[in-house]
């Protein structure tokens, strides 16, 4: 699917959606604010969410590190739209700079002023990029030295009834969204290739996962 495609695809369904995306999300996108205190943001840091959607995790974290500065990106003009508003009610809009793009193939430096990042998170956002390989790959290269991507998602529901994993997977599918169920092999393949650490951790009996990968520092 093109840029354009995806970009329209996500507009279409969210145009309405976006007003009452956070009130029904907050039932099954668990994790979230799991990630936001794993991010351990110190003051300067910069963070990067993609696909930040409504600013929801943004807003949240730029709470919890009023020291940081943060940065959003998203494909989805109407969701930023949403985002943009949420972040100047808190008060956060100096705070968090938000653009329009793609996670698969971005430029930092020209969408949000700033090459490098310290945190990169992806909430619940793989799972609706078709070029879901392609985005952990443009993350990872983001990464300043020493610096992590957070991930979180729905899982392989490996330790739930198949009942459960098969309905689930039908309702997802209506919003085009689906679980990646080779993202561990992926992760694993693409921290070998740069020396990174990965860290991946299966929640709520695999309805979810929460992952941590940091980037090495270059040899003193």
């Amino acid at each position: 699917m093109s840029t354009g495609s995806h970009a329209a695809l996500m507009d279409g369904i969210y145009r309405r959606q976006r007003h009452i995306y956070d009130l029904t999300r907050k039932y099954y996108l668990l994790g979230r604010d799991r990630l936001i205190e794993g991010l351990d943001a110190a003051p300067g840091d910069t963070v990067l969410e993609l696909g930040c959607g409504t600013g929801r995790n943004l807003a949240v974290a730029a709470t919890r590190y009023p020291q940081a500065r943060f940065f959003g990106l998203d494909i989805s003009a109407e969701m930023l739209s949403t985002a943009s508003a949420a972040l100047a009610q808190k008060g956060l809009a100096s705070r968090v700079t938000l653009a329009v793009g793609d996670a698969t193939d971005f430029d930092p430096e020209s969408l949000v002023g700033s090459g490098r990042f310290d945190r990169i998170l992806l909430s619940y956002s793989l799972s609706m990029i078709p070029g879901w390989q392609q985005a952990i790959s443009a993350a990872l290269s983001a990464l300043a030295p020493g610096g992590s991507l957070h991930i979180v998602d729905f899982g392989r529901q490996e330790r739930l009834p198949r009942w459960f994993r098969a309905a689930l997977r039908n309702w997802l599918a209506r919003f085009h969204v689906t679980p990646r169920d080779s993202l561990r092999e992926v992760l694993e393949s693409e921290s070998a290739k740069l020396g990174a650490s990965l860290c991946f951790e299966s929640l709520y009996r695999g309805y979810a996962v929460r992952v941590v990968v940091t980037a090495r520092h270059p040899p003193s």
